[in-house]
């Protein structure tokens, strides 16, 4: 979904008692716990409610990530969740924090289905981000482990993604080697 002066996906917005899965993104494949390292911070699937726990201004520390009004959020977020398991979004969440500061980090994973070998799926990642105030505490690297699992789960031959030449060092903790060149044509 996309928004350009500040138009709406044209989707209606989601009243107050909408059932959890219209709330949340949905899964077929199963969630680790909660936790992995025993902190309080939770890696889980974008919820429709972290408009309120920072997930836009959290993401504006990554890009260009304009406010949406919460039907304009409602509607970018039903666009995404319709997709599935083809389009996922991680956030670490730390439910001691202040309510609108709660997401401290996120990630997504957009599945691309190819006719190459033998109708393979190719997982990219996108949108790794971590709050400067969190940063250094392994949060980017647990959302980006968890979303090559998911990943691979999916059946995908390979997981790519793009970053500065800075950010090297860290993909490779992650697991990822370099590989050829990115090129871009942006609108």
């Amino acid at each position: 979904c996309s928004t350009r002066k500040k138009k709406a996906c044209h989707l209606p917005k989601l009243p107050a008692s909408v059932p959890s899965s219209r709330t949340q993104m949905a899964s077929t494949s199963p969630e680790p716990a909660a936790t992995e390292t025993g902190d309080s911070v939770k890696i889980r699937r974008l919820q429709i409610a972290d408009r309120e726990r920072g997930f836009l201004p959290l993401l504006s520390q990554l890009s260009s990530c304009p406010d949406l009004t919460e039907s304009e959020f409602a509607a970018c977020f039903a666009d995404l969740a319709a997709l599935g398991d083809d389009h996922v979004i991680l956030v670490a969440e730390d439910p001691a924090a202040a309510p609108e500061r709660r997401i401290l980090s996120t990630g997504c994973l957009f599945v691309e289905r190819k006719f190459l070998r033998g109708g393979g799926k190719v997982g990219h990642v996108e949108d790794v981000v971590v709050d400067a105030a969190a940063r250094g505490r392994g949060l980017g690297l647990r959302v980006v482990r968890r979303l090559v699992e998911i990943a691979k789960g999916a059946g995908c031959y390979k997981v790519i993604l793009d970053c500065t030449p800075e950010l090297r060092a860290y993909y490779a903790k992650c697991g990822f080697v370099e590989k050829g060149v990115q090129m871009a044509v942006y609108f």
